[in-house]
């Protein structure tokens, strides 16, 4: 059900899903739907969940692989990657980002999504390089995704595969700015 939910999001949009046409692509009976997911609402909070989930996989696979990871900036790198290959290739994703078109407490009902993100990603980069000051990283690091969220939009709003170039420059500027921050 959550495949035919990415699949129909990209379609038709978070306005535009129904729970029939999600039972309808899903080949399942509308009672199906229900008896997992309470409304359309639900079911895109699980994909979201899923998205998530997927992201911080594949961010910690490459950290943990550490190749051309040798300072915290190669890792902030690699999560900007991880998230704009996401835009591309995650059914879904796109659309949904990490909920903030459903609802901006999707994720978590006490904290905004980009929120929760920057928790994830301030636990990784702790985790591989514990010289940074807990505290000051949660502060920057929320400035950090407020923009490179906002550029990455921006990047795939003028081009459906990301303008290279504001790729290029949200790169940039996020990492001018970690490195004069932390």
């Amino acid at each position: 059900m959550l495949d035919a939910c990415a699949e129909l999001v990209d379609e038709v949009g978070y306005d535009g899903l129904t729970t029939t046409l999600l039972a309808e692509r899903a080949g399942v009976a509308i009672g199906s739907v229900y008896q997992f997911f309470p409304d359309k609402r639900a079911i895109v909070q699980a994909l979201t969940l899923r998205s998530l989930e997927g992201y911080l996989e594949r961010l910690g696979a490459r950290l943990a692989d550490g190749e051309g990871i040798s300072h915290w900036w190669d890792a902030v790198d690699a999560a900007i990657d991880e998230y704009i290959d996401m835009h591309r290739t995650v059914p879904g994703f796109r659309t949904l980002h990490f909920g903030d078109v459903v609802d901006i407490h999707l994720l978590d009902d006490e904290r905004d999504n980009n929120d929760v993100i920057v928790s994830q990603l301030a636990g990784l980069l702790l985790e591989r390089f514990g010289d940074l000051d807990p505290q000051r990283l949660q502060f920057v690091l929320a400035i950090a995704v407020e923009a490179a969220d906002a550029l990455i939009k921006l990047a795939f709003r003028r081009s459906s595969d990301g303008d290279p170039i504001v790729l290029g420059e949200a790169k940039a500027l996020i990492r001018e700015y970690l490195h004069h921050r932390l």
